[in-house]
């Protein structure tokens, strides 16, 4: 029998890798210097320290170590590229397209621009999650100076089709942000062929700590006004003194996953997949979003049964979500749009994780069938009358 309750909620977030702890601690302690202080010894081997994690981050995308700028997070990153592109463009044109199923972080940033003049598309996907790109490129009119479409939903897990939305957007001289803050360590990510101007990474989806990120700015193509000031941080783009034991947290966590994809990758798969089978036997289940374009650990489904909308109330031995962590509990926008504007029934988000062992799966599926058997097994509450 596994230790209980078995967390199954890794896009949520994850347990911070205790090589990533070990990296961190000597920064928390006697290594304290301000990477800004270029004075004296303590502060230059913080600022060594801050370069080799953002060379790390940028090896992961395939990117130049210089494009990386260092933030609170991925929503921060969303902030700073969405309203610091916005306004940065904003003489050429003040349209933006976006996508229904995308972050909050994006979401709010996007509404927050409409308060300020300016406009937005958000794009209905279509039923499988994935972007229908010929109505992605006649959303775009002359005035469209930004676009932003992530690229794995944190909810249903499809991967979109960056290249061929950014070959459009380049085509047009249309800046595209993507919001990659769950596929670090899921998909590969090369920036040097990947047509994307910003791209908004996260630590603590990927076993490393929470409250630091990065911005990719790719040098050249994507200006940006900066969202926060004080002593001109970051290449002028985010001011703050920077974290360092976070940040070597961010490099050794986003170093750990890229070497460690080719087999790690493999084996969520086999281990979602194994759900997967198991619980799509049930003929009351639905899965959410197409499986193919999907990355390797994600596994949204909808019991289709009217007595169980308390499903994951009644899941005490098994830590799942029925929708984004970042949604405070209100019903999944996601969903919502993939079901054409109709809340998803009975949704349940299993994410799997580094550890996460084959035991703990197959626990996990019994105890997910016996309870969803439950809910079948219940008498339909008669109407009132």
């Amino acid at each position: 029998m596994p230790n209980l309750p078995i967390y199954l909620d890794n896009s949520a977030t994850t347990p911070v890798d205790p090589r990533v702890v070990e990296k961190m601690l000597p920064w928390l302690t006697n290594r304290f210097g301000n990477p800004a202080s270029s004075s004296h010894a303590f502060g230059r081997e913080a600022r060594a320290a801050v370069e080799a994690a953002r060379a790390a981050v940028a090896r992961l995308v395939n990117a130049s170590a210089q494009d990386i700028i260092w933030t609170s997070g991925a929503t921060e990153s969303n902030n700073l590229a969405l309203k610091g592109a916005a306004q940065a463009n904003e003489a050429r044109g003040r349209h933006l397209v976006s996508v229904q199923t995308e972050h909050n972080a994006v979401l709010d940033t996007l509404r927050d621009l409409e308060s300020r003049g300016f406009t937005t598309t958000l794009l209905v996907p279509q039923s499988s999650g994935l972007l229908d790109l010929a109505a992605f490129e006649a959303a775009l009119r002359p005035d469209t100076t930004l676009v932003s479409v992530m690229m794995v939903n944190n909810e249903i897990g499809v991967i979109q089709d960056i290249a061929a939305i950014g070959a459009i957007c380049r085509a047009r001289g249309i800046v595209l942000h993507v919001d990659a803050a769950q596929a670090t360590g899921k998909v590969t990510i090369d920036l040097k062929a990947l047509p994307v101007d910003l791209m908004s990474l996260t630590a603590h989806k990927t076993y490393g700590p929470k409250g630091i990120g990065a911005l990719y700015v790719r040098k050249g193509t994507a200006a940006l006004a900066p969202q926060m000031h004080g002593g001109g941080h970051e290449r002028g783009m985010r001011s703050g003194t920077l974290a360092t034991h976070q940040i070597v947290g961010m490099g050794e966590c986003l170093r750990i996953a890229g070497e460690e994809m080719a087999t790690e990758v493999p084996r969520l798969r086999a281990l979602r997949d194994k759900l997967h089978r198991g619980l799509s036997a049930l003929d009351c289940v639905r899965v959410n979003g197409d499986m193919q374009q999907r990355i390797a650990n994600n596994l949204n489904i909808s019991v289709m049964l009217p007595d169980c909308d308390q499903m994951i109330a009644m899941l005490t031995d098994v830590a799942v979500s029925s929708a984004s962590a970042c949604m405070g509990g209100g019903a999944s926008h996601v969903l919502q749009s993939i079901y054409g504007g109709q809340p998803a029934p009975n949704a349940i988000r299993i994410t799997v994780g580094r550890f996460n062992s084959e035991e703990e799966i197959d626990f996990a599926l019994d105890y997910l069938t016996s309870k969803i058997r439950e809910c079948q097994a219940r008498k339909p509450v008669p109407a009132a009358a």
